[in-house]
């Protein structure tokens, strides 16, 4: 079985030594060292073939995404970020012998494919006090997932009610992190870029901030429920490893001042 997953990176980083795992340098149209000269991280980058790698300071780890689509040949897909891999489900130790390897996973394939089950998600972020609409209008513009239900109620009108119900939920599958076999896989990656590619045509966020810029890889993110959810395809979770420490009382302040308007 023929596994690719790529993991999106901007920096040179840590790397599973595991031959499923391709690192992909995101974004690196236009990007130089110190010498001026292009910046070569050692690593394939997304701005070769057919790419987007311009538009990586909106679309994120999308513009990876999209090159593995237009570039690649597999059976399973998957991608995954330099900083938060797919997990063998250890909650304890060094968190590089944590991180999934290729022999588990094919055998999570194999038995999942008994079920029927292409798909793998990571687990779900509960926001608990939030629904995913207001979470992300508190942090972000409402005005992003308005325009996106537009859309699909234009050309997919067969998505919205998912969609709808999806924004009225606390939790959510985040990340842009998914395994999938290769049929699903194109499948989802046409009808994604469809819709954020018309996105960017309707949003003016020429007043974003560098963050809210970020948008059409943000929107990604939500859109990925609403098309399970509507396909009804059977999925499983994996859970995940962030590879760095967080400061979760930073994120917490961050949130309740988005929550109060600060």
């Amino acid at each position: 079985m023929d596994i690719k997953i790529i993991i999106s990176t901007h920096k040179k980083y840590w790397i599973p030594n595991d031959s499923i795992y391709i690192p992909v340098h995101a974004g690196a149209e236009g990007k130089k060292d110190p010498l001026g000269k292009p910046l070569d991280l050692g690593y394939v980058k997304d701005n070769t073939n057919d790419n987007i790698s311009f538009k990586n300071s909106n679309y994120c780890e999308l513009t990876v995404l999209y090159w593995m689509w237009k570039n690649l040949d597999a059976d399973y897909f998957g991608l995954v970020h330099y900083r938060r891999h797919f997990s063998n489900g250890k909650l304890f130790g060094d968190k590089r012998l944590r991180v999934l390897n290729g022999v588990k996973l094919q055998k999570i394939i194999t038995e999942a494919d008994k079920e029927g089950v292409e798909i793998f998600l990571p687990t779900p972020r509960n926001y608990w006090i939030e629904t995913n609409f207001s979470q992300y209008a508190h942090a972000h513009h409402a005005i992003d997932l308005d325009t996106t239900r537009e859309i699909l109620k234009e050309k997919k009108p067969e998505y919205v009610k998912a969609y709808d119900y999806s924004m009225k939920q606390t939790v959510g599958h985040r990340f842009n992190m998914f395994i999938m076999k290769k049929g699903k896989f194109d499948e989802y990656c046409t009808w994604l870029f469809d819709i954020l590619f018309e996105l960017e045509k309707r949003l003016d966020i020429s007043n974003y901030n560098k963050n809210d810029s970020r948008v059409f890889g943000f929107v990604g993110e939500r859109l990925m429920d609403p098309w399970i959810k509507t396909k009804r395809y059977k999925y499983k979770t994996l859970p995940y490893v962030f590879m760095e420490n967080q400061n979760w009382l930073v994120k917490g302040g961050g949130f309740l001042k988005r929550k109060i308007g600060l």
